[in-house]
């Protein structure tokens, strides 16, 4: 126990150093939310990573589809690192901070409504984005706290409120930048402790050939492979179509999320897009790809204290009962590496969700003259306010931490990703289809909260996506074009000559 507190306290202090260190460097509203676009390549690539993994998918996502899909679920791990982080940089990251830093849009909305010139669409997608992302960080809460309560035996509440005000302090003082240092901090914790654990595990289950002998002798209790021993230990699993599901919605999701896509907002230069594409691919590989197949071997880890009075499977459960044969050293390193993930990830929601409720729904809207000095209390306040809120909702959570974040991810994504990604490449996006993008994301997943005619709410957000995908360039066709100089206008940026085109090569503004 002593080496565990420990490990905490150098951990919080070293958070909290990182917040007044870079408080001085947080003076502008750019400063605090976007580290003044000055932001180099490791840093970028670990914000990217760390923002994007947490405990919901350290002890939510691998111990739900590594039970129900055994070693298959590695498969989700490799979608992360391909699809949400290699293709999402290459496709998405220089065209990004290219037509944002033209259009000056510091957020998401701020982008919707200067690409499409309307003022309603800025305000509806920042309302969009502040309700779904209070569900995703109650899942982060309440992940980490399991675990918590399992190493410490300290109460859910007591590890909820603890986590926010330690979260709260350093984004408050060093907005973006402290965030930035303290994920790539968190980031390197998070690789030696994930390599750390699978090891451990896999030596308690006599090595990875014994380990895996064992979950094959376990027979499929899903379709179509029913009965079928071996299922769980196979390529594509027992439910390779539903596993497919997961896979879009974890992996595509990103590119459509406020929190993730801002980290283009904040890049340097060319290097920091070849560097931060590079960096990220391998950190989700290691984390992502180690997180899922970790959770395949829980099966093996069957016991009455992973069911529910009424005999269901509680899956929260399962990876902090397979971390809980471990040494207590290890023990200490886990606490460390999803406390890492988990406020990292919290503190880019907070600081993605004050700074748009701040510059794209309340200035100018309800509070029409805003100064510098006024925006930034604001954010701050309204940090706190959405930490708040977050907590309130995480003391009496839904039953699995992966439907919180289906719901979240699903509206966000399956609002935002067609309109985002068709914004950056193509000059026929008009206005109405990037409102019905918004109606369908938010419209599929809130009505399967109620109807429930998507059984999983994961595969339904994966559904809202695709479904934003197509009625896009659907609507597209037969509505009104936007007047053709605002749209020259707003991709003349990528014909601006450097040495070369931008849309091949991005410099820093001191070389032009």
């Amino acid at each position: 126990m002593t080496v565990k507190i420990l490990l905490l306290v150098v951990f919080f202090a070293t958070m909290v150093a990182v917040g007044i260190v870079s408080r001085s460097r947080a003076r502008s509203v750019s400063d605090f939310v976007l580290g003044g676009r000055t932001v180099g390549p490791w840093l970028t690539a670990f914000a990217y990573g760390t923002s994007y993994f947490s405990a919901v998918v350290f002890v939510g996502y691998a111990g739900q589809f590594g039970w129900k899909y055994g070693l298959a679920s590695t498969w989700i791990g490799i979608g992360n690192a391909v699809i949400g982080s290699l293709l999402a940089w290459v496709v998405l990251g220089r065209r990004t901070r290219v037509m944002t830093h033209h259009l000056g849009a510091s957020t998401m909305p701020e982008f919707f409504g200067r690409r499409y010139d309307s003022r309603a669409l800025k305000i509806v997608s920042s309302a969009i984005i502040f309700l779904f992302l209070v569900p995703y960080t109650a899942s982060i809460y309440n992940g980490l706290s399991r675990l918590f309560e399992m190493a410490f035996h300290i109460p859910y509440a007591v590890c909820v409120l603890a986590m926010a005000v330690l979260t709260g302090v350093y984004v408050i003082l060093g907005g973006y930048m402290a965030t930035a240092i303290n994920d790539f901090i968190q980031g390197i914790i998070m690789l030696g402790g994930i390599v750390a654990v699978v090891a451990a595990v896999l030596s308690g289950q006599g090595g990875f050939l014994a380990a895996v002998g064992k979950l094959a002798e376990f027979p499929s209790d899903a379709a179509p492979t029913l009965g079928q021993p071996g299922a769980f230990a196979s390529f594509f699993g027992p439910d390779p179509l539903n596993l497919l599901g997961v896979v879009i919605l974890t992996s595509l999701g990103t590119w459509g999320l406020p929190q993730m896509v801002h980290k283009f907002y904040a890049i340097k230069n060319e290097k920091a897009i070849k560097t931060g594409t590079v960096v990220s691919t391998l950190f989700a590989v290691v984390i992502s790809g180690g997180c899922y197949f970790l959770g395949g071997f829980g099966r093996l880890f069957d016991g009455p204290e992973l069911y529910a009075p009424n005999g269901a499977i509680v899956y929260d459960s399962i990876i902090p009962t397979m971390l809980s044969r471990l040494p207590d050293v290890l023990i200490g390193i886990v606490i460390m590496l999803v406390l890492s993930a988990s406020m990292s990830t919290l503190s880019s929601l907070v600081l993605t969700s004050s700074s748009t409720l701040t510059l794209d729904f309340l200035k100018g809207n309800f509070i029409k003259k805003m100064s510098e000095k006024t925006q930034l209390i604001l954010m701050r306040v309204l940090i706190v306010f959405f930490i708040a809120v977050s907590v309130v909702l995480a003391l009496d959570p839904p039953t699995f931490i992966a439907q919180l974040m289906g719901i979240s991810w699903g509206a966000l994504a399956g609002s935002f990703l067609a309109p985002f990604l068709y914004g950056l490449y193509g000059r026929w996006v008009t206005r109405a289809s990037v409102w019905a993008s918004f109606a369908v994301g938010v419209g599929i997943t809130v009505s399967n909260l109620f109807f429930k005619f998507i059984a999983s709410p994961i595969n339904a957000g994966a559904i809202a996506m695709a479904a934003g995908l197509v009625v896009v360039p659907v609507v597209s066709l037969f509505t009104p074009k936007l007047k053709a100089d605002h749209v020259e206008a707003s991709f003349a940026c990528y014909d601006e000559p450097v040495t070369v085109e931008m849309r091949q090569y991005l410099v820093e503004e001191t070389e032009k």
